[in-house]
């Protein structure tokens, strides 16, 4: 055999060898990132210990992220009264921040630009207080039956950091007849272990429609 056909040999047995290694790590890999999916949606679904966040017929649940959590004592609107409550909680990224600045046309530099947000009295770039109080909507959206706002009423006390992890609480404070029910609205930022938004709304909440 001449060298040029060992050597050519040798370089097809060694990539051979590197294209099967490469292949199977890729496969464990991808194996490894199924599992952990897996697992942190069975998370996602149990949402903690409460066993009615499991209630799988919640049709907001097929739009969730695997990083969300949410939590709520009642799953059938029949039973829904004082006492009852949801609550929502994810991390609000920068991409969240550029996202509702295009979304929504709110362009304020203190959200978006470091340079201006560090002489400010925030000394950082802080999330939109709207983009913040919409996760009591998120919180809304799991109560049993399909929930419609009918008033909201709120007061920031503080601001959220980039990055930080929030959580939206709402609890039924009085049933007002006809499907409708006035609320406590309370949004946390867990980094802080502070509450940022206070208020109260009203909401309507009709049967879901038959599917």
């Amino acid at each position: 055999m001449s060298h040029q056909n060992a050597g050519e040999n040798g370089f097809s047995t060694l990539a051979n060898v590197w294209s099967a290694t490469t292949r199977a790590l890729l496969e464990n890999a991808t194996a490894a990132n199924r599992a952990v999916v897996s697992a942190m949606d069975s998370t996602e679904t149990s949402g903690g210990s409460n066993a009615e966040t499991t209630d799988a017929a919640l049709p907001s649940l097929e739009y969730s992220d695997v990083d969300w959590e949410f939590d709520r004592s009642v799953s059938d609107p029949a039973n829904l009264g004082a006492g009852d409550t949801v609550t929502f909680e994810k991390a609000i990224s920068e991409e969240d921040v550029r996202a509702f600045a295009e979304i929504s046309g709110d362009t304020n530099r203190l959200h978006l630009d470091e340079a201006f947000a560090a002489d400010t009295r925030f000394g950082e770039r802080i999330v939109h207080g709207t983009l913040v109080s919409g996760l009591i909507s998120a919180a809304l959206a799991r109560l049993p039956g399909l929930t419609i706002y009918l008033s909201q009423d709120l007061e920031f006390a503080g601001p959220v950091g980039i990055g930080d992890r929030v959580s939206a609480r709402v609890e039924i404070l009085e049933d007002l007849g006809n499907d409708q029910y006035r609320l406590e609205t309370v949004v946390r930022d867990e980094n802080d272990d502070t509450t940022v938004v206070d208020g109260e709304a009203v909401v309507l909440i009709d049967d879901l429609p038959e599917a």
